[in-house]
């Protein structure tokens, strides 16, 4: 009699042993799975973010290159505008041709004003 309940005890162990390997196999499968899904999410969501990010960084490739091209046409324009400065025949440099308009200014300044101060003279000559 013993030896039954013994082995009755060993019998439900061994059944409670393999029911308790078959959930955690059952755990496992659905853990599993779902570890997966989320792998697939997760890379999904990785090859998005990646995209975005090679697009973004496109766009400002973009903008660099348009920006390149402004500065190197305003560049070119300053130099073509230097060399014509530079080639207008005249021996004398910019600095001396500046020197001579200010001059010329300044003399034209002094005849407008005499040509004011005769103004007045005849306006008060012709009132008296």
């Amino acid at each position: 009699m013993v030896r039954r309940g013994r082995r009755r005890i060993l019998v439900g162990l061994a059944v409670a042993m393999f029911l308790g390997i078959a959930v955690y196999f059952r755990l496992w499968a659905i853990h599993y799975s779902i570890s997966s899904d989320d792998a697939e999410l997760l890379r999904r969501q990785f090859d998005l973010a990646n995209k975005e990010a090679m697009d973004e960084s496109a766009e400002w490739r973009l903008r660099f290159d348009e920006e390149a091209d402004k500065a190197s046409k305003c560049a070119k324009e300053l130099d073509e505008i230097k060399d014509s400065i530079g080639k207008k025949g005249d021996s004398t440099g910019f600095e001396e041709k500046l020197m001579l308009l200010q001059k010329e200014n300044a003399v034209l300044l002094e005849q407008v004003e005499t040509l004011k101060n005769e103004l007045v003279a005849e306006k008060r000559r012709c009132h008296t």
